[in-house]
C-alpha cells in the first residue's frame, strides 16, 4: 500500500475530513490533499507530525508490513507510550514491571512445585 493510500485509510478510520485531519496535525489542508493524491511527499518533519498525531510509526507510513522490522505489535505500542508525558510513562512502566514480576513468580512457583513432585 502506498503512503497516500495509508494516509487516506488512517484518516477515514478516524472519521475525519481532509480539512480536520490537517488541522489536528498542524498542516495546511492543501498539503494534506497533495499527500493523499500522491502529488507531493511530506517532509521528514511533516511525516513525524503525522505519525505522532496518528499514533503510528513512520515505518508504518512508509513501508509495507513485510518490509518493517521487527513486525511486533508491542513495538508500535511502546512507540506510542514514548510520546506520553513522563509521569504517565512512569505509571505504565510500573504496571508492566508488576505484570512481569507476577508472571515470573508464577513460573518460578510452578517450577518449584514440579520439582517437589519429582522428589
Amino acid at each position: 500500500m502506498s503512503l497516500s493510500q495509508r494516509l487516506i485509510t488512517l484518516r477515514k478510520e478516524r472519521g475525519l475530513s481532509q480539512q480536520a485531519i490537517a488541522e489536528v496535525i498542524g498542516l495546511h489542508p492543501n498539503s494534506w490533499k497533495k499527500y493523499e493524491t500522491g502529488q507531493a511527499m511530506p517532509s521528514v518533519d511533516a511525516l513525524t507530525k503525522i505519525a505522532k498525531t496518528l499514533n503510528v510509526s513512520t515505518d508504518f507510513l512508509l513501508f509495507d508490513e513485510h518490509e518493517r522490522v521487527p513486525e511486533n505489535e508491542l513495538s508500535l505500542q511502546f512507540e506510542a507510550i514514548s510520546q506520553l508525558p513522563e509521569d504517565e510513562q512512569n505509571i505504565i512502566k510500573e504496571v508492566l514491571e508488576g505484570m512481569i514480576i507476577k508472571y515470573q513468580s508464577r513460573r518460578w512457583d510452578s517450577a518449584r512445585l514440579a520439582k517437589k513432585k519429582d522428589e
